[in-house]
């Protein structure tokens, strides 16, 4: 079905083809090695992931940032980028260079799409969203984000999450078992929000954290980070189709959150936060999760989180301007389809200035994903 999209509907260019290639060749010689693992090593499957923190909510609305926080607690276990690449050295390689070859990638893809790092600062040993782990198996909304692929997209909301996370879970097993079996793992993406049953089968103890913010500050942002990541794969860009897609597919995941708020379906209460707060005080927001899962925030980690706020307070985000009117967001309709969402939460309104009615100005402090 990927591929049958990409085919059709992506209208890939030379490097989308050759990119696309390699991904598809790399996710499944992953699949191979990971049962080559296991049938040498049973014991991978029988780690157990224990009480997951899963943080999710709207993209650019601070998941990202306080994923960074929490995998500063040496306490607690992150996916990395380079694991997620290659979650196992070359069989017959002597050193173990994974990291360094990932970061030569992540510099060749900024090459092409010099906006990403100011949009989205990432190293080869930054925590990354899980999206990337699910993509493992085809079944990712981390390919809606890449390519314009409605068929695909389409048959995934079909089919479900549930096989996607339960491969989640087993990728895990593994990354656990080279790290020594203990920790606790901190995870994020915002797609979890549109897997929510899938994530309480798999994980009926896993502890939600939902980051809240005022979607027209978001929906810009979002779909021209979008068009970025898929620039250098495509020949053409349908501008106000992307802000169409971006808008649905956003404001049904806030109609998510409220149903989930509501039903409390998870082991223990989710814990929300508010992005202006994460960004006014982290280490406090930090602090306060840690109490609500009736978790200790050891004087350690407290240190090194503090340190790195310190001497980053932005995140490494760069100066970021958008404008509705590129993707055809219609600020009023937006506006009021996230009234319910907003009131729900308690979500502050955050207008774009009134002399620029149509322009959403995003400082680093206000970029963080």
């Amino acid at each position: 079905m990927f591929l049958r999209a990409c085919n059709d509907e992506a209208e890939l260019n030379l490097f989308g083809y050759y990119g696309t290639r390699w991904d598809v060749r790399r996710f499944l010689s992953n699949l191979l090695r990971l049962r080559h693992e296991e049938l040498n090593a049973p014991r991978i499957l029988e780690q157990k992931i224990e009480r997951p923190i899963l943080i999710t909510g709207l993209p650019r609305s601070g998941t990202t940032f306080l994923h960074k926080l929490l995998a500063l607690d040496p306490d607690n276990l992150a996916p990395r980028v380079w694991q997620l690449i290659h979650p196992y050295p070359p069989l017959a390689s002597r050193t173990d260079r994974r990291r360094q070859q990932v970061s030569r990638q992540l510099r060749m893809f900024e090459m092409m799409a010099p906006e990403f790092r100011r949009m989205y600062p990432i190293t080869a040993d930054a925590p990354q969203e899980c999206s990337e782990i699910t993509a493992h198996v085809f079944a990712s909304l981390r390919f809606d984000s890449t390519y314009s692929i409605p068929s695909y997209r389409n048959w995934l909301d079909g089919v479900g999450h549930l096989e996607a996370y339960r491969f989640h879970k087993r990728f895990l097993q593994h990354l656990q078992y080279q790290a020594g079996g203990a920790g606790t793992w901190v995870l994020k993406c915002p797609d979890h929000v549109f897997a929510l049953d899938a994530i309480r089968q798999v994980y009926p103890d896993a502890r939600l954290v939902f980051v809240h913010r005022d979607p027209l500050r978001v929906m810009a942002s979002v779909a021209r980070l979008t068009e970025v990541l898929r620039r250098p794969f495509t020949r053409h860009i349908d501008r106000p189709a992307l802000g169409r897609q971006e808008c649905e597919r956003w404001c049904a995941a806030t109609n998510l959150m409220i149903a989930a708020a509501e039903e409390e379906p998870f082991a223990e209460p989710i814990f929300h936060v508010h992005h202006h707060e994460l960004v006014r005080d982290p280490l406090n927001t930090v602090r306060a999760l840690y109490e609500h899962f009736g978790l200790c925030l050891d004087p350690r980690a407290a240190a090194l989180i503090g340190e790195a706020i310190a001497e980053n307070p932005d995140g490494g985000y760069g100066f970021n301007q958008y404008r509705f009117d590129t993707y055809a967001i219609d600020p009023q309709s937006l506006q009021e389809r996230s009234a319910p969402y907003m009131a729900r939460f308690g979500v502050p309104a955050n207008l774009p200035r009134a002399s620029h009615p149509t322009r959403v100005t995003t400082s680093a402090r206000f970029a963080r994903l």
